[in-house]
């Protein structure tokens, strides 16, 4: 028996109201429906001196704090992989609790269990959301409090440029290259990074085929310039402009396009971009901070307001994806 359509019309429009108050907490939205990212709550990024770290045991380091599933904290991650810091910085992956809203650290470090706790016992404002990623400093001796050094993914990866390691590390911010660096940045963070969630979020039509449009726009921007200047963004050398575009790129097949609708072209059509995601998916350690699986669980399941049946759709492999020469291969 089919169901009456005045009864249909009903519960569309009751869905479309409790939909606009779950998207309220989830993503605010402007007065015309565009996604607004909520201001960053972050503490200035702190570079602790060589000396000081190198005399240190290895638990009174300073602790790097991801989320897997985080395109943010995935900056972070290359950051501490393609310079290796992990001499100096230990990596800690925190994991997403659906239920509560909440990182949780699992085994405990400083006796807290989650982000949270780590950011109360820091020091932290208590208005500033526990977010990844962050880095905080455990302190030299047991009796002296924790510190954070840094919340923020765009400060922090400078900061962990700068960071004190071996000589032959990467520079992946030369003086020669800033300007141009700061470009890129200026133009990839609102229409590609915050681009895509832009696309999801959208509280209307409108919305989204603008925030579409911009992000079209500058994919184009970007395969166009990598095929007059590669094989990176500012030319020869690797920088933090392509470490901050990567964390989207590579989650694009995965999540963006399926279920934030970041559809108007195939990733594919784009050729330089393409062969551009398959260079840095090849560098040393970075396949190892992927993982498809948890990023189609984590935003799958846990994004309610795009995805109320919380089904995890399963699909090809990560490694399959990006080193395909078309489509047509996988």
């Amino acid at each position: 028996m089919s169901i009456p359509p005045a009864v249909v019309a009903a519960a569309r429009c009751a869905w479309k109201w409790q939909w606009n108050q779950l998207m309220n907490g989830l993503a605010p939205a402007d007065s015309k429906g565009n996604y607004q990212r909520p201001p960053s709550q972050h503490q200035k990024a702190q570079i602790p001196i060589l000396a000081e770290l190198t005399k240190r045991p290895k638990e009174q380091l300073p602790r790097l704090i991801i989320g897997r599933s985080c395109p943010w904290a995935h900056r972070t991650w290359l950051m501490h992989c393609l310079r290796g810091l992990s001499e100096s910085i230990t990596l800690l992956v925190a994991n997403a609790d659906h239920k509560s809203g909440r990182w949780t650290i699992n085994p405990p470090w400083l006796k807290q269990t989650t982000l949270l706790g780590l950011y109360e016992i820091s020091g932290a404002p208590p208005k500033h959301r526990a977010t990844v990623p962050t880095l905080i400093d455990p302190g030299e001796q047991s009796t002296n409090p924790p510190v954070i050094l840094g919340n923020e993914s765009a400060q922090l990866v400078e900061a962990l440029n700068q960071w004190p390691t071996s000589k032959d590390a990467m520079e992946l911010a030369p003086e020669n290259l800033k300007e141009e660096i700061n470009n890129w940045q200026k133009l990839i963070q609102p229409t590609v990074n915050d681009g895509v969630y832009r696309c999801g979020f959208a509280r209307n039509q409108a919305a989204y085929d603008k925030a579409s449009k911009q992000l079209f726009d500058t994919l184009r921007n970007i395969n166009t310039s990598l095929s007059l200047k590669g094989p990176w963004l500012c030319g020869e050398k690797l920088t933090i402009a392509d470490v901050r575009l990567f964390p989207t790129l590579i989650r694009w097949e995965i999540v963006y396009s399926p279920l934030f609708g970041c559809s108007q072209e195939p990733l594919w059509s784009f050729d330089q971009i393409w062969e551009w995601r398959q260079r840095f998916f090849a560098l040393q350690g970075v396949a190892e901070t992927c993982n498809a699986d948890i990023w189609r669980k984590d935003y799958f399941g846990a994004l309610f307001p795009l995805r109320p049946s919380s089904i995890v759709p399963s699909g090809p492999d990560l490694s399959k994806i990006t080193n395909s020469s078309s489509p047509y291969s996988l």
